[in-house]
């Protein structure tokens, strides 16, 4: 195996004497790290979103984690690739080599659904002790974003509720807007800080510490955040009902597109096709 290779040990729900069902073990995950770290961008009319926030973001990563710079000319090369795509993502892979690092560019386009997706995901908790900390690997298995129907990983650690396996996690009570704080155990995405930061010039009040599935539930709306989707609802966590988008999610929404260049999102045809309580319009 790699020096760089995997140590994965994930206990299920157990059973105990008395035939109930004892809460799961904490994961203790390590991700394969000679698979790399990566970048997911939004591109609008052949811009790359956050560009800048997500260099960053991945010169910190290589830093830390295999001690090298950024790959030669990367804004550039980025930039080149999304050049012709209307509406798209990039993905910015980076893995080690013998030699240093090797750099693979992938442009594609994304459908306007998938873009502040309307109809919001539903989580179920996945310990993970310490969490996935603070760089996106490439190994994700188990944590991606969710097939349609399922439910995805919201990652806690003794509790605490962290992130979704793919996204920052929001909830806002009393006009306050809550997210964990980015303590080392989470990944700093780049939406979280574009938000937090339209927040404040919006007049809207932000804490940032210790969330809770508790939380959560008795929260006035729940969100998650990522650099494609921008704003997702929320919409249950184990199967219990949260609470989705409401009027604060709304306005942060119409800031988040304005800020990325997107047009502003159009009524639905018919009253059939409005979404539910908690979910966002197109």
């Amino acid at each position: 195996m790699s020096t760089f290779g995997a140590i994965w040990a994930h206990n299920s729900t157990r059973r105990s004497l008395n035939g109930q069902d004892n809460p799961p073990m904490a994961d203790r995950w390590q991700p394969d790290r000679s698979r790399g770290v990566f970048e997911t961008l939004l591109v609008v009319d052949g811009e790359p979103i956050e560009l800048k926030a997500h260099l960053s973001r991945l010169a910190r990563s290589l830093d830390d984690v295999y001690a090298q710079p950024l790959p030669p000319h990367l804004e550039d090369k980025m930039r080149q690739a999304a050049t012709e795509i209307p509406l798209g993502r990039l993905r910015c892979t980076v893995a080690p080599v013998e030699d240093g690092l090797q750099l693979d560019l992938l442009a594609g386009g994304v459908e306007l659904e998938a873009v502040f997706p309307e109809r919001g995901v539903h989580l179920r908790s996945h310990p993970i002790t310490g969490g996935l900390g603070p760089h996106k690997w490439v190994d994700r298995k188990g944590i991606n974003r969710p097939a349609p129907g399922e439910a995805g990983a919201l990652i806690v650690d003794e509790g605490e509720v962290l992130e979704a396996g793919w996204a920052n996690v929001f909830a806002v009570r009393g006009g306050t807007l809550f997210t964990p704080s980015v303590d080392g155990r989470l990944l700093p995405g780049t939406t979280r800080a574009a938000l937090l930061e339209l927040a404040a010039s919006h007049g809207i009040e932000s804490s940032e510490g210790p969330l809770h599935a508790k939380d959560l539930v008795a929260a006035d709306e729940t969100f998650l955040t990522g650099s494609i989707r921008g704003i997702e609802p929320a919409l249950s966590l184990d199967g219990e009902e949260l609470p989705g988008c409401g009027d604060l999610s709304y306005r942060l929404v119409g800031a988040l597109r304005q800020r990325w260049g997107l047009r502003a999102p159009t009524a639905p045809e018919a009253a059939g096709d409005a979404p539910r309580a908690g979910q966002l319009s197109r």
